[in-house]
């Protein structure tokens, strides 16, 4: 596999990422709504999210070329 291939691959998996992280707003929003109101399912929607967000910031800090100071 080249620098090209990853490249790619890495920026596939971040739109993907991004939109299940994006999606996830939307499920939250809907559970939230629900009576009664289920706190746990909340919750742990609310954590993949948060798990997604730190995926996303890796694989963006993975794209970024290194930077000698």
């Amino acid at each position: 596999m080249n620098d090209d291939d990853e490249f790619n691959d890495i920026q596939r998996k971040l739109e993907e990422l991004r939109t299940e992280h994006r999606d996830l707003d939307d499920v939250i929003a809907r559970v939230a709504e629900e009576a009664p109101f289920d706190q746990l399912r909340v919750q742990r929607l609310k954590k993949r999210k948060l798990r997604l967000k730190d995926q996303i910031i890796q694989l963006e800090n993975d794209l970024l070329p290194d930077i000698i100071a």
